[in-house]
């Protein structure tokens, strides 16, 4: 997912990185950019259009590129993705699970939602379901919350939120920067601690080691 204005500034960066080792990528923006490429949407810019952007994008994959894939993950132009992690971290399920994965909140949804600045992976039967909950009514565009309002509908369509913790319980979907989770102290009373749905390990610095 990416804007108009960010093609050349963080869009470029990704399609010359981690993208790379996705089966496919699609650029997602507001209007369409055939030289770069970036298919649009027909929406306007701004966090307010958030999740229109996002339906959008899912429908056009589930109308175009439904059976080219297993998995389908949306990141936004400023995410950065080990595919070799995911792919490994999937490999424990089957596409036809309704499941997905990213960093779980806990609030305001009973079962949890993932939160959009970490990204989030939808199975085939996922994505089936999301299309499936507009179709019926049964998920609307309620509210501009992007990652609330998706989660609200994988849980109304019977998508299980899953547990992307490793053998150790450790977080594999990270929402913030690399240096807020490294070298942020997170006091009990912060948001972090009242949204995460599970307990947040904090570790010293001196069990850190960079190569």
């Amino acid at each position: 997912m990416t804007a108009p204005d960010h093609l050349q500034t963080k869009a470029i960066h990704l399609k010359n990185s981690w993208t790379r080792h996705c089966n496919k990528i699609l650029f997602m923006s507001s209007t369409a950019n055939e030289s770069f490429p970036a298919i649009g949407l027909d929406t306007q810019e701004g966090r307010d259009q958030l999740y229109w952007k996002t339906i959008r994008a899912f429908q056009y994959i589930y109308k175009h590129h439904f059976h080219e894939a297993d998995w389908f993950l949306k990141a936004d132009d400023d995410t950065y993705v080990v595919v070799d992690n995911l792919r490994w971290m999937l490999s424990n399920y089957t596409p036809d699970q309704p499941i997905y994965f990213g960093k779980r909140f806990k609030l305001f949804v009973k079962q949890g939602y993932m939160s959009g600045g970490a990204g989030y992976v939808l199975s085939k039967e996922s994505l089936q379901r999301f299309i499936e909950g507009f179709h019926k009514g049964i998920c609307s565009h309620k509210s501009a919350v992007e990652d609330l309002e998706l989660g609200q509908c994988m849980e109304n369509m019977g998508v299980i939120a899953g547990d992307t913790r490793d053998s150790e319980k450790r977080e594999s979907f990270h929402p913030f920067t690399p240096d807020f989770h490294l070298f942020g102290h997170f006091p009990e009373d912060n948001a972090y601690y009242q949204y995460s749905y599970y307990p947040i390990i904090e570790v010293s610095l001196t069990h850190i080691f960079f190569c």
